[in-house]
């Protein structure tokens, strides 16, 4: 296992600013997930630290040792392409020993490691096949065990999961989650996939237009995001949001209507000014239209998702969702009240679009 740091790294293409002073520190044997949608500097970053780009400023060091002058070869990294990236005339076999035979491991070495690597993966069956004979999430495992049997401490992924079908890629989250607990390596993650996020990290880094805007775990995130960015991005559905102004006296004023925010724990109990109220579909109760601290509403329409069903409803000017029972869904009269758990709300500076 080993550490990460990254430490104020700044890259530029053409003019365009991709990676703008991004601070990580990643404790040995972390499963780190880089997420942020297309264009936000994630893949550029991880071949920042791969040692495929270049930064024109700040450091990669990994375990106390600035790596970032050094050739990826001397970094002692593994990566995962999301091409795979696999030689189409080596066998399974070949492809998994090429590297540490132009490396002049032993050859009882190199027997030892893809035996080993081929039954953790459960490619054994595999090995005397080509790439052109597999499927995709075979492929997909060939290419993590060539990065495995390189024995690196830090393993990194850039995608790897994108090609697959949705039902392949479930699967190979689980996998690559166990694989991570058996191995106890240091970890780090690509991806635009929130869920992908959600479920295998221990920490997520949200990136947006080259910064990192949150790194934290990610309940953490999804319950308590730092910014509007990440309150819109992280979450399916994403975040309902009201623009509105705090007085300063424990309300939020959105045109006529005031919302009582007591229960919401702001650093500044006086906060006032031009604010952003964001809550979570699941934190908000249909009640009856009248209902004490309730909000007029009028049912859109719904979405059965088997175990449970989304109500979209319009509410102080905006179309809110709300998660529903599915016998509720069915039978959900057209006007309502809707009830918000503001203990569970999260405000933002209009101006700062940060975490109030």
């Amino acid at each position: 296992m080993s550490s990460v740091s990254i430490r104020k790294i700044r890259k530029s293409f053409a003019g365009l600013t991709v990676l703008d002073s991004v601070d990580m520190e990643i404790a040995p044997g972390e499963f780190i997930v880089i997420l942020g949608p297309s264009g936000c500097g994630k893949s550029t970053l991880l071949n920042v630290i791969a040692g495929l780009d270049d930064c024109e400023s700040g450091q990669i060091v990994i375990d106390a040792v600035d790596v970032s002058g050094l050739e990826p070869s001397q970094r002692g990294l593994a990566m995962v392409f999301q091409s795979y990236a696999l030689f189409p005339a080596m066998t399974v076999r070949r492809n998994l020993s090429f590297g540490m035979e132009v490396a002049g491991t032993p050859k009882p070495t190199i027997v030892q490691k893809v035996d080993w690597v081929a039954k953790l993966l459960q490619i054994e069956a595999l090995l005397d096949r080509k790439p052109g004979q597999l499927s995709g999430g075979q492929r997909q495992r060939v290419a993590i065990g060539r990065a495995l049997v390189r024995s690196s401490s830090i393993c990194l992924f850039d995608e790897p999961l994108s090609n697959l079908d949705a039902k392949l890629r479930a699967e190979t989250r689980v996998e690559l989650k166990q694989l991570h607990e058996t191995l106890k390596s240091t970890m780090i993650y690509v991806t635009h996939d929130q869920i992908e996020a959600m479920t295998m990290a221990d920490r997520v880094a949200v990136m947006h237009k080259g910064r990192v805007e949150q790194f934290a775990p990610p309940q953490s995130i999804y319950e308590k995001p730092a910014s509007l960015f990440v309150a819109g991005f992280v979450g399916s559905p994403a975040m309902n949001l009201l623009e509105g102004s705090l007085d300063g006296a424990g309300r939020f004023l959105v045109g006529q209507r005031s919302i009582g925010s007591s229960a919401y724990p702001f650093e500044d109990p006086s906060t006032a000014g031009e604010a952003v109220l964001g809550i979570r579909c699941e934190d908000i109760d249909v009640v009856e239209p009248g209902s004490p601290d309730s909000i007029p509403a009028k049912l859109a329409f719904t979405e059965l998702l088997g175990a449970d069903a989304l109500g979209w409803f319009d509410c102080l000017g905006k179309r809110m969702s709300v998660r529903l029972g599915v016998d509720a869904a069915r039978s959900m009269r057209k006007e309502v009240g809707l009830r918000f758990d503001m203990a569970k709300a999260s405000f933002f500076s209009a101006s700062t679009e940060r975490r109030l």
